[in-house]
C-alpha cells in the first residue's frame, strides 16, 4: 500500500513531473520502447513511440501489432496515475484501423470516462505523423492502489 501520510500535491507542474518520475522507473516502457510521455493533464494523456523497424517490426516488415497493444496499455496506466490510481489492465478492446510505416512516431491520446473507485473506464485513440486514425482502444482498468500524493481531481 501507499504511504498515506504524503503530502498531496497541488501545483499541475509538480503533479505532472512526479508522474514522469514515476514512469521512469517503468522499464518495459522506458528502456525496451521508449515510450515518451507528452502531455500529462487530469484525466487524460498523451503518449507517443517512434518506431523501430529493428524492434517493432513483424516478420512481414509491418509495425507488429503486440507493440501498438503495449502502447495503447502504457498509455491507460499513466492516464490512471493522473487520477491518482495504480491500476491492472482488466480488458482492453484496440480496433486496428490502419498501421503506420515503420520509422514513424505514432502518437496515442486518451481520456477517462468513467473513474470509480475500484474501476477506471479509459478510451483512446492511436494516429500515424500524418494525424490519421490507426486504432481506437477501450480500456477497463482495476485500481489496486493509489498514489495518495496525486489528488483524484486537479486543473490543469
Amino acid at each position: 500500500m501507499m504511504d498515506t501520510n504524503i503530502k498531496q500535491l497541488k501545483d499541475p507542474e509538480e503533479i505532472r513531473q512526479h508522474i514522469r518520475n514515476i514512469y521512469k522507473k517503468n522499464r518495459f516502457m522506458e528502456d525496451y520502447f521508449h515510450i515518451h510521455i507528452d502531455e500529462i493533464h487530469c484525466g487524460s494523456v498523451t503518449v507517443s513511440l517512434k518506431t523501430d523497424p529493428l524492434k517493432h517490426n513483424n516478420h512481414r516488415g509491418r509495425l507488429h501489432g503486440g507493440v501498438l497493444a503495449a502502447l495503447a496499455d502504457s498509455v491507460t496506466g499513466v492516464t490512471s496515475a493522473s487520477v491518482g490510481a495504480s491500476v491492472v489492465t482488466v480488458a482492453m478492446t484496440m480496433n486496428f484501423i490502419r498501421t503506420a510505416k515503420p520509422g514513424e512516431t505514432i502518437r496515442v491520446t486518451s481520456h477517462i470516462t468513467h473513474n470509480g473507485h475500484s474501476t477506471i473506464v479509459i478510451e483512446a485513440d492511436m494516429f500515424d505523423e500524418e494525424d490519421h486514425l490507426m486504432s481506437n482502444i477501450l480500456a477497463t482498468m482495476m485500481v489496486v492502489d493509489r498514489f495518495t500524493e496525486i489528488p483524484r481531481r486537479w486543473n490543469g
